[in-house]
């Protein structure tokens, strides 16, 4: 019997045709010139980030309705934005790539529908967002619709705050009001040599103040990551950045009401390292390196520093400890004495905010002789950006543990987690100094009729020196008043800090009703 072959129908034929003309974007010529870029296409993007095969597309035939300027002629299916959810390691994502080969991946009523699409799902299936930003701006044809489009997501964005991740990835230009939705996610991850972000872009600036800047001199990835701080990462390649991004989300919860993902540790809980019994120099004017004692301390290889450039006096990032991911907030000895700026205080508060909203208990390392003095910080506002960590520590409900491995000087000293802010278990090594300030500074002040007549000053400011060290500057007056839960051998701290975290598992706090608190900003 011969086989009868069925033609396709009508309609199949104009769904494939249909298909294929949005698989194809702007063009294959404008493909070819985004891969001249060193660029990737919106597609190629999310086929690279997303787990094989899980990719599943909404809105793909949505197009504007926009008739001025000769719009009517230039529609594609999908306008300038591929949306839809798949899976990162077999969990659920939803994810936008704006489409740079569809007129420039401009923003207009469309496009903005389809982002806010994604995001509604997101926010209430309780799963992350990636956006993945190339785009040249609000689409100017579209007029008022373009900047309706940009406000509906920016108000979707404030919503899904410390209810779902939120990551914006930039991978091309981001200029404009375009910028604040990246502005108001958790991690803004950006692409060397290609990325831009900046409000207002060099001919702007050139017309308005007589600067001349180039683009990557004013809103480059290495100018956002070490300069402003409003990116957090940065890599050379977009298959590194997305590499990035994957590995990120292996410490984040879904939302704010699941736990950070366990990984059963290969590195055993009780493991001591004695090395740390000599890290710290007996010198307390010399610095070293904290990432030495956070590595030490956590999980083998699970240490994932966030904002790595900016403001490298204060360390924040992502570890494991016994196979549990904790946010880790440290001071720097190596870079300016460990002392606490304005940047960092903002670093430091925003990172401790996010732990709190999903959930990832705190750890803490301090070794910080207290807040930079000077004209340039006090006029630039160290002290209310000083209080934001205050506020965070303060206002954080989850398990909050710290570890003082040297000096903890002032108000440094309570800002970091201390007992007054109700860190739960504070840990100090012995050579710790707890103090209002530094003993030679502290001498200085007390004694000063006493020196100035001396006649021989140095050796009773040595004398005095060690006397106020002997009887203030270590951690055991503060473990008397309770204000410390223990002091203990460095090579001590994983097994004990590890044994704290299991203890604290179910920490429960009950706060005062509010519609929300006033965070100084």
């Amino acid at each position: 019997m011969s086989e009868t072959r069925t033609e396709e129908s009508p309609a199949l034929a104009r769904l494939e045709r249909l298909r294929e003309q949005a698989r194809l974007g702007g063009g294959a010529q404008r493909i070819e010139r985004q891969h001249a870029r060193g660029k990737l296409t919106a597609r190629e993007r999310i086929a690279y980030l997303l787990d094989p095969g899980t990719f599943c597309e909404l809105d793909e035939f949505a197009t504007h309705r926009a008739t001025d300027f000769g719009l009517e002629r230039r529609r594609v299916p999908g306008d300038s934005v591929v949306t839809g959810w798949g899976e990162i390691d077999g969990r659920t994502v939803y994810v936008f790539a704006q489409d740079f080969t569809v007129l420039g991946g401009s923003v207009g009523e469309a496009h903005g529908r389809k982002i806010c699409k994604v995001l509604d799902l997101a926010l209430e299936n309780g799963a992350p967002v990636i956006g993945l930003n190339d785009s040249g701006g609000a689409r100017i044809q579209e007029g008022v619709d373009a900047l309706a489009a940009y406000g509906e997501i920016f108000y979707r964005n404030v919503l899904a705050s410390g209810v779902i991740p939120q990551i914006s990835v930039i991978v091309g230009p981001c200029a404009g009001g375009a910028v604040y939705s990246p502005a108001l996610t958790d991690f803004i991850f950006m692409t060397a040599g290609t990325a831009r972000m900046f409000i207002t872009g060099p001919e702007v600036i050139k017309a308005v103040t007589h600067e001349e800047v180039g683009a990557e001199e004013l809103g480059g990835a290495e100018v956002h990551n070490r300069v402003s701080g409003v990116a957090h990462f940065a890599a050379p390649s977009e298959e590194e950045t997305f590499d990035q991004v994957r590995r990120l989300l292996s410490y984040l919860p879904s939302n704010n009401a699941d736990d950070p993902p366990y990984i059963p540790p290969t590195d055993p809980p009780g493991r001591m390292d004695e090395s740390l019994d000599h890290l710290v120099p007996d010198d307390p004017a010399q610095g070293y390196d904290m990432r030495a004692v956070i590595e030490r301390v956590a999980d083998e290889g699970s240490f994932l520093e966030v904002q790595a450039g900016f403001a490298p006096n204060l360390i924040v990032g992502f570890a494991r400890l016994g196979g549990y991911v904790v946010g880790i907030v440290a001071q720097q000895p190596a870079v300016l004495a460990g002392v606490l700026d304005s940047d960092a205080a903002d670093k430091g508060a925003r990172f401790i905010r996010f732990c709190d909203s999903f959930n990832i208990p705190l750890l803490t390392f301090t070794d910080t002789p207290g807040f930079l003095p000077g004209v340039a910080q006090e006029h630039g506002g160290i002290i209310r950006h000083g209080a934001k960590m205050i506020y965070a520590y303060a206002e954080a409900s989850v398990p909050k543990l710290s570890v003082i491995t040297r000096k903890a000087y002032g108000g440094a000293y309570i800002v970091m987690s201390s007992k007054h802010l109700r860190g739960d278990i504070c840990l100090a090594w012995p050579g710790a100094e707890i103090a209002v300030m530094g003993p030679q500074g502290a001498v200085n002040i007390i004694f000063r009729r006493e020196l100035r007549e001396a006649d021989d000053r140095d050796r009773l400011l040595d004398e005095l020196v060690r006397e106020y060290r002997e009887k203030f500057a270590n951690p055991y007056v503060a473990a008397a008043r309770g204000y410390l839960d223990g002091v203990i051998a460095p090579r001590e701290t994983r097994p004990r800090l590890i044994r704290a975290l299991e203890m604290l598992r179910n920490k429960r706090v009950q706060r005062p009703m509010k519609k929300h608190g006033n965070m100084p900003v």
